[in-house]
């Protein structure tokens, strides 16, 4: 049933998959109790049968690393500078240190259980616990008392919040006892600090937009909820209020999952996924893993598509299709893919997590989804011998979310979507699209700078790598697309067939109406007999424009000197050629990547310069038909 929020936010599909499939009931009798549940090893000789000795060697060595490290602090000061200049990076930096660091040592200790590491351990608890808020300076606003130093008498819960609650529970599962022997304060602290900051206010759910049933919630819904699973079900003593609360957590989750088109897509971007998507999948396996495998839905449809997202929006090496936030290039979790390949009979997405794991090969370090991580580390000696025979695939369409991926025999890739500006992450990009060969980009989406206070704030758009005017398109009388779900394509078709894969749109609703668009009818085809993309707009305007640009972002090398065609030569020194025929001039512009907001745009792209190109009309008309093609010399 499609709820009556559905017209405004746009993919709201009343499943409620959970609630449909299981009772309270269910899970109070399928519950295995918390002293028989051991969802990890739990002894050296446990440790020793189920990972490689030198990945253990290697944990114990990262905790022996840590022994003369001193706690990184948190002072207010540092809190404070959220607010104070709009840096959130100092704070995180040593807040995430002070998990990461937790971890390593309490898998060191548990892997080892000679003793040298419970003090370090305690110290780490104690300073964490010590913590006013266990979030970040950038999540605190959503307090009465807003943005600045968090209150102590306000509790609330945000993504970090989530992941301490998750790493503390850890803890006290792998090194609880030991702890016990230095101060049986020390595992009280932990599960009174748990209730008081996280697993009560969690339960005021009007309080958090993730919550918001009449809305499609972003990663935040998974990822808290999947933490916060493993670290009620590691921690309450109670066993009625685990069930409770694991059930209350399982209906939270269908928030996310109604939120999902039929296509399973992620507005949000492959980077994204791992924490959205992925999320929903450790949810999924601490289900499964707490009720003896009663409690599980890999079985639904919808969860299958979710996850062959992450391989259909693959390019090539760690390059993936980057719209909006999204990042162009990272290594992925090729072991968490893997079980989820596995978990739901998926071979393909199997495969592709072992040629992740295989390309970039780390499972232990820093990071966040600490369960996860301790999960891949159990996973290592289930990997079957020799190489994977992932192949990628050829195209995709996600009618939902409207994104297209699409690539020749011969290594030419197109990404393009339509959508509208009003998606998770957004950028004001409907029709924006993406051109790689071979695996390098050629054609870009810029992607986004370093998170600061002005990133999530009403100054958003101010940030030009979120403007459509630093997108691969028009510029109509001076005018870029507007922000919010309601500057839009319309009339988005795709077609598909041996020869070609295009999609099609009018953009005239996603520029403001000053603009003057009648229609803009955009198509944006991969030909793979002609090996080349090809962009086709016609357009019609209420009058002749005073101005008319196309702009294409790049971070190739770029040739002017030959009217009509723009040389392109890759890092890798492969030559392409964008052809934009008659009545253009053509200029370059290198955006300024200096500045709080855009310095990590630098090494997403391997410290290339991100250039602009920009064709103006010499003589822009009210009515056109414009063609560029893109394509090897």
């Amino acid at each position: 049933m499609i709820s009556l929020a559905a017209a405004a936010f746009g993919q709201l599909v009343e499943r409620n998959i959970f609630a449909t499939r299981f009772r309270a009931e269910d899970v109070k009798r399928a519950l295995v109790a918390r002293d028989r549940w051991r969802p990890f090893p739990r002894t050296p000789a446990e440790w020793r049968e189920r990972v490689p000795a030198d990945t253990l060697a290697e944990i114990v060595r990262r905790g022996e690393s840590l022994l003369k490290e001193e706690v990184p602090p948190l002072p207010a000061t540092l809190f404070l500078e959220y607010v104070r200049t709009g840096n959130r990076s100092n704070y995180e930096k040593n807040s995430f240190a002070r998990r990461n660091r937790l971890i390593d040592l309490v898998l060191a200790e548990a892997i080892e259980d000679k003793g040298r590491f419970t003090d370090r351990i305690a110290d780490y608890v104690w300073a964490i616990c010590e913590e006013t808020y266990w979030g970040i300076p950038a999540h605190v606003g959503v307090q009465k008392a807003g943005s600045g130093l968090p209150d102590a008498a306000d509790p609330t819960v945000d993504l970090f919040g989530a992941e301490t609650v998750a790493t503390l529970a850890l803890t006290d599962y792998f090194t609880g006892a030991k702890l016990d022997r230095i101060s049986p304060l020390l595992r009280r602290r932990i599960y009174d600090d748990a209730v008081r900051k996280i697993f009560e206010p969690v339960k005021q759910t009007a309080r958090y937009n993730w919550l918001d049933p009449k809305k499609r919630v972003n990663n935040w819904n998974p990822w808290i909820l999947s933490n916060l699973m493993e670290a009620e079900l590691l921690l309450e003593p109670d066993e009625a209020k685990r069930a409770e609360s694991l059930y209350r957590y399982m209906k939270l989750l269908d928030l996310y999952l109604n939120g999902l088109g039929a296509d399973g897509g992620c507005d949000e971007g492959p980077s994204y996924w791992f924490a959205a998507g992925g999320s929903v999948f450790d949810a999924l396996e601490t289900l499964q893993s707490a009720t003896a495998g009663r409690i599980a839905i890999f079985d639904e449809p919808l969860v299958g598509k979710m996850a062959s997202y992450i391989y259909k929006m693959h390019i090539a090496d760690n390059y993936f299709v980057n719209f909006a936030d999204a990042d162009p290039r990272f290594t992925g979790d090729g072991l968490m893919l893997y079980r989820f390949g596995k978990d739901i009979g998926d071979e393909t997405l199997a495969e592709f997590g072992r040629y992740l794991f295989e390309r970039n090969g780390r499972v232990t370090g820093e990071g966040f989804q600490k369960p996860r991580r301790i999960n891949n580390i159990l996973t290592l000696k289930d990997l079957p011998a020799g190489k994977s025979n992932y192949r990628p695939a050829s195209e995709a369409y996600f009618p939902d979310i409207e994104v297209l991926t699409a690539r020749t025999d011969q290594g030419l890739f197109l990404a393009t979507h339509a959508g509208n500006n009003g998606e998770s992450h957004n950028h004001n990009d409907v029709g924006d699209f993406i051109v790689y060969s071979n695996g390098e980009p050629v054609v870009i989406d810029v992607g986004r700078g370093t998170y600061t206070a002005k990133t999530f704030s009403s100054k958003r758009y101010e940030l030009w790598f979120t403007q459509s005017n630093y997108h691969n398109l028009p510029l109509v009388n001076d005018l870029a697309q507007g922000a919010g779900s309601g500057f839009k394509a319309a009339r988005v078709k795709e077609s598909s067939d041996a020869r070609r894969t295009s999609l099609a749109m009018d953009l005239a609703g996603a520029y403001p109406k000053e603009a003057g668009i009648v229609f803009w009818n955009r198509s944006v085809t991969l030909d793979r007999a002609a090996e080349r993309v090809a962009i086709a707009d016609d357009y019609e305007l209420g009058a002749k424009p005073k101005s008319l640009r196309q702009v294409f972002m790049t971070v190739c090398d770029v040739d002017l000197s030959e009217a009509g065609k723009i040389k392109l030569t890759t890092a890798g020194g492969q030559k392409l050629t964008l052809e934009y025929g008659a009545g253009w001039t053509a200029a370059i512009e290198l955006p300024s990547t200096e500045g709080p907001d855009y310095g990590s745009i630098k090494s997403k792209w391997n410290d290339r310069p991100v250039r602009r190109i920009v064709l103006t009309a010499v003589d822009p008309q009210a009515k056109g038909n414009l063609r560029y093609t893109i394509g090897r010399q």
